[in-house]
C-alpha cells in the first residue's frame, strides 16, 4: 500500500508542477518567420499567438494569396515549437512515473 501512496504523492507534485509550468509557458514565446522574413510570428508556449509583424513590401493586393500562405507558414510553424517545447517541458515534470496520459 505504500507504493500506492508513493504513486499518488508523485502525481500530486506532478499536477502541481503542471499548473506552474503552464504560467511559465503562457510568457515564454518562440518566433517563425516566412517569405525571407517578410512575415514574422510570436506565439506563446502555451499554444497562443502573441503577434503577427508583416513587412509592408509584401503587401501585394494583386498577391494576397502569397500573403495569406505566409502568414499560415508561419502561424503554423510557430505553435509547432511552442508545442514542442509544452510536450518536452511536461516530459520532465512525468519522467520516471509511468502514469497515462501524463507523458
Amino acid at each position: 500500500m505504500s507504493s500506492l501512496n508513493k504513486l499518488m504523492k508523485q502525481a500530486m507534485r506532478a499536477q502541481q508542477q503542471a499548473g506552474a509550468l503552464q504560467g511559465q509557458l503562457a510568457t515564454r514565446t518562440v518566433e517563425a518567420t516566412s517569405g525571407g522574413g517578410a512575415v514574422r510570428v510570436v506565439a506563446r508556449c502555451d499554444g497562443t499567438v502573441q503577434s503577427i509583424k508583416v513587412d509592408p513590401k509584401a503587401l501585394n493586393p494583386d498577391d494576397a494569396e502569397l500573403l495569406e500562405d505566409m502568414l499560415l507558414s508561419a502561424v503554423s510553424s510557430a505553435i509547432a515549437q511552442a508545442q514542442d517545447i509544452q510536450k518536452n517541458e511536461m516530459a520532465k515534470i512525468t519522467a520516471g512515473m509511468n502514469l497515462p496520459g501524463l507523458g
